[in-house]
């Protein structure tokens, strides 16, 4: 399953991602991972839940980011749900690119059994249609 949470800067989509992965976090029977560009927010977040600082990984495009996560699925089964703050930004893409990367995100969810809930600064009005219908 994937769900969306969009808004503009500054609209605590980040506050709601973080709200939302300790609520999990403290419920899951798995895994949890939280993705992110930066450290900021490491401490904000459950110690249950493996943080991630993308930008360690020197992922540079939308297939590296896919590939990222591949690698960490196949080397851990218990993943449950992935956080991913700043989806665009770690990406590397545009609003209006995403339709592929979503598809694939759709297709390892359920083959795996993994949940990602993303966050991206984008007003919710203006998603594209592949987007909008995962909205949360």
């Amino acid at each position: 399953m994937i769900q969306v949470i969009a808004g503009k800067k500054g609209s605590g989509k980040t506050k709601r991602l973080i709200d939302l992965t300790n609520t999990t976090a403290r419920e899951a029977e798995h895994d949890v991972i939280f993705l992110d560009d930066d450290n900021r927010y490491m401490f904000d977040v459950d110690h249950k839940v493996r943080f991630i600082n993308a930008e360690d990984y020197h992922i540079n495009n939308a297939d590296m980011f896919i590939g990222f996560l591949c690698g960490m699925l196949s080397s851990n089964f218990d993943i449950g749900t992935v956080f991913i703050d700043a989806f665009l930004h770690l990406c590397h893409t545009e609003l209006e690119n995403t339709a592929g990367i979503i598809a694939t995100l759709d297709e390892l969810g359920a083959k795996h059994s993994v949940d990602f809930v993303l966050s991206l600064s984008a007003d919710p009005e203006e998603l594209p249609e592949h987007l909008r219908q995962y909205l949360i």
